[in-house]
């Protein structure tokens, strides 16, 4: 039986073998297969968080596949609850975040995985004593509500 870990675990696998730089060379808009190195991606300081923007681009099969790691200071939230058309995975690397999902808050640690699904309101909060850090993987398709 396939387990959501496992699911988890094949996605980023997919997802880290993708990259800015990498594209099919049939279109140039078309994001090819690469590898890239945390090192290699710069870190953006905003207002209350620190991102690694990895990619944003088309795909063979998908309108848009974006995958951005984000940093949480100590009792910081990333933005106040909100909802988008597209659906979206956070998978948390370090930290302890309370999510909203579903409409209920629930605390949730490395490892963990949170599905955002298709305009339904969602927030992250750090509630830890040190730093947070998730990858958020977001994507879009034809049948994305617009």
């Amino acid at each position: 039986m396939i387990t959501l870990r496992d699911m988890t675990i094949a996605a980023v696998s997919v997802t880290a073998t993708i990259g800015v730089t990498a594209f099919a060379a049939s279109d140039p808009k078309v994001m090819g297969s690469a590898a890239l190195d945390w090192n290699d991606v710069p870190v953006q300081q905003e207002e209350v968080r620190a991102v690694r923007q990895f990619f944003r681009a088309p795909t063979a099969t998908l309108d848009e596949l974006e995958l951005h790691v984000t940093t949480l200071p100590a009792g910081a939230t990333s933005h106040a609850p909100h909802k988008h058309p597209n659906e979206e995975l956070v998978i948390v690397k370090e930290g302890t975040v309370e999510v909203l999902v579903d409409g209920k808050m629930k605390r949730v640690g490395p490892g963990a995985v949170v599905f955002n699904a298709s305009n339904q309101m969602h927030s992250l909060r750090n509630v830890g004593d040190g730093p947070a850090t998730y990858h958020v993987i977001n994507w879009t398709t034809a049948a994305t509500p617009r």
